[in-house]
């Protein structure tokens, strides 16, 4: 069977991949962009992991091939915006640069169709640990390889047991009070930066935590992240957001092979739309 056509939306917003790190699911982010396109994609931080890759390097296939597959897009067509976040930092001092059709910034002003500006930006600037404690950063950075660590354990008991993905560091996330204060203090100071800025609402990543939320007049939209929920924010035709998670089953083809098989989309809202 071929596969359906994918979608299109206006714009998507992608943002920490991580890729050169083992917690990124780059298979999952293949598999999500090849039944995804858009006009318009920005990635907004965080694609590829500096900060990994110098203390060792970890670069399989797959991480490259999504690499091919946003360039891809950008061949054939697609105006794509590389937002530098703190873990490729390294892409701030290519601002302006072009490759292979992908342009990099520090920040960017995305229109939407009904006409509002929003403010793209990685977020790590309002950050004030990674800003001014940088050891603090790279310390937290090693507790949240052990999470993800445990991730990946839990995730290959769900898949020994039949069960769906699902992630322990989500979970622990809006669980632990320090982690929801300071997700709520992040969004917070993000909305206030919009305001400075004289735009309707902001775009960012950095905290791994997807939402659509309403701050006043402002607008914060947090795109999530693809080491532990593995979500993306589309823009539709009509400029309405939606923040999308995609998920997969694991299957047995064969006696030596497994396949990745998409399911459905589901909005964090909870309604359910069909992948084709």
């Amino acid at each position: 069977m071929s596969d359906p056509e994918p979608r299109t939306f206006r714009a998507l917003f992608i943002s920490d991949v991580h890729l050169g790190s083992k917690a990124a699911k780059a298979d999952f982010l293949i598999d999500f962009l090849r039944f995804h396109d858009a006009e318009i994609i920005y990635l907004v931080g965080d694609i590829v992991d500096g900060w990994r890759l110098r203390r060792s390097w970890h670069w399989p296939q797959s991480h490259n091939d999504v690499v091919q597959k946003l360039l891809r897009k950008a061949r054939k067509g697609a105006s794509i915006t590389y937002i530098a976040g703190n873990h490729d930092e390294f892409a701030r001092q290519f601002q302006g640069v072009h490759f292979g059709g992908i342009v990099v910034a520090d920040r960017a002003i995305h229109e939407t169709a009904d006409g509002r500006r929003l403010l793209v930006i990685h977020g790590d600037q309002f950050d004030t640990v990674v800003h001014n404690q940088r050891w603090l950063a790279y310390l937290g950075d090693y507790a949240y390889d052990t999470a993800m660590l445990i991730n990946r354990v839990v995730t290959r008991l769900r898949h020994l047991l039949g069960l769906p993905y699902w992630s322990f560091s989500s979970w622990a996330k809006v669980k632990v009070k320090k982690a929801v204060n300071f997700i709520g203090s992040f969004q917070t100071v993000l909305s206030e930066e919009a305001r400075r800025s004289h735009v309707d609402g902001v775009i960012c990543g950095h905290i791994h935590h997807a939402a659509i939320e309403n701050y006043g007049e402002v607008q914060y939209i947090n795109t999530g992240d693809w080491v532990e929920s593995c979500t993306a924010v589309v823009e539709h035709f009509d400029g309405r957001m939606e923040i999308l998670t995609w998920a997969h089953v694991l299957t047995e083809s064969s006696a030596d092979e497994d396949v990745l098989v998409p399911v459905d989309i589901i909005d964090l809202k909870g309604r359910a739309a069909q992948a084709a």
